[in-house]
This record gives structure tokens, sequence and C-alpha cells, in this order.
């Protein structure tokens, strides 16, 4: 089932897919969220959720809070499908997936072939972000998660940089992941990026959430680096995702 085309009579289908991109570039959103993005009433987004739901376009869920919660029920968001998600893109995720494993399979199967998955993924990892260098490299420290955040929505990943909850740093958050179905499988492909991330922004970075586990936003925290501080020549990386960083 894909996203809904216009209805040049109604606009109703219009809208709806307007709903739906609308979660894509935002991640799980409220209907008082989607209401004010979209100049509508919270009646008309209720309308146009509930047939996206049925549809196995979006899901509803309970909002993730980070942190502390206060009292009574958490507030209901309504995320993206899988399905959802592929109407999005064309995908090439079996293709991808087969590669992989025949990469596996002919370094030998075992620790040998997850090395060599994982040197595949380096080198893609390092590829991708190779053109991000410059842009994050010329921001001021301070803007550097911006222009990170930039540079992968200029691939796709509609990705927004945030203060983090406390004021500790930044919280980069990657809407959407072209390859979140082959990371699912293959984790090494999300540990790679977290890796290039860390080496681009010359600091440690921790995943909070991710796409390929479930969630419904690629969340990556980055600390604050104290005035005065040089970044680190080896930084680290750090997940409490599971395994599957990214």
């Amino acid at each position: 089932m894909g996203i809904p085309q216009d209805d040049p009579a109604t606009g109703e289908h219009s809208t709806r897919g307007r709903v739906a991109r609308s979660i894509l570039d935002h991640g799980p959103s409220t209907v008082a969220e989607l209401a004010d993005r979209l100049g509508l009433t919270a009646a008309a987004v209720r309308r146009h959720l509930d047939a996206l739901v049925a549809d196995a376009v979006v899901e509803p869920r309970d909002k993730r809070v980070y942190g502390s919660r206060g009292r009574g029920r958490p507030a209901k968001v309504f995320a993206l499908t899988d399905c959802g998600r592929d109407a999005f893109d064309q995908s090439y995720d079996k293709l991808a997936a087969d590669a992989l494993r025949w990469i596996a399979s002919a370094a030998g199967g075992g620790e040998r072939g997850e090395a060599a998955v994982a040197a595949f993924a380096r080198a893609r990892a390092a590829a991708q972000t190779d053109p991000y260098r410059a842009p994050v490299g010329e921001a001021d420290p301070e803007g550097r998660a911006a222009a990170l955040a930039d540079a992968l929505s200029a691939d796709g990943y509609a990705a927004a940089a945030r203060s983090a909850p406390g004021g500790a740093g930044e919280q980069l958050c990657q809407h959407h992941c072209p390859v979140a179905h082959v990371a699912e499988q293959f984790p090494q492909l999300c540990e790679a990026e977290t890796e290039a991330f860390s080496h681009l922004l010359g600091t440690h970075v921790q995943r909070l959430a991710t796409i390929a586990h479930g969630d419904g936003v690629c969340t990556t925290f980055i600390p604050r680096t104290p005035q005065g501080a040089a970044p680190q020549t080896t930084p680290t990386t750090q997940s409490t995702a599971g395994r599957n960083p990214a």
C-alpha cells in the first residue's frame, strides 16, 4: 500500500500525503504537532490519520520520553510503518542484503565474514561522509551538528540537530534511513555510520535510538565540547541502543 495520490476533485489524498510526509520529515508526531505544522484543524488531521492507519501507512504509539516523565499517560504519536517508509523511495533492500551475505560467505563466514562486512561498511560510510567534511569543518564548533544535519538532509536522511535535555550537548535526529531494513540484518552499517560521525565531529558520540531497531528516529547524542578544549584526535563511539548504533 502506497501513499495516496492526488484527488483533483477533493484534494483529500493530497493532504493525506502531506500528513505522511510531515511524519517522515519530523519523526513520530502528535495530532497537535501535525495540525500546527500543516495549518489544519485537529479534527482534519485525525480523519487523515485514521485513513493512513487503515492503509497501514502509519501506526499509533506512546510517545517515547527521555529522562523523567511527568504524571499522566504518555502522549500518543503517529509513526510511519515500514510500508509507509517504503512508499517514499524505491527500495533495493533485498539486493543489498544478498550482496552483503555473499561478502560474508566469500570471506569464510563466521568472524571473518563479519569482519569483511564491517570493512565494507566502513568504506561505504567513509565515501558517503567525505563530502560532509568541508561544511562540517568550516562550521564553528557549536554549529557542527547542524552542519552535519544539513548535509545528511541533502542526502535524504531528513535530519535535524537540537539541544539535548539538560543542556549537556545536542541530539542529531535522522527521521529517515534509506537502508534501515538492511541495517536491521547487518548492524555493521550502523556502527560504521556512527564511527564516521564521531570522526567528522571530532568527539565521541552516543547512539540513543535507531530506526533499524524499531525506533521512530535515529538519535545520536553529541556532548558539548568545553570552551577552549581541543577536539579528540581519536574519538570514540558509544551506543545504548543495542549493538546497532544507527
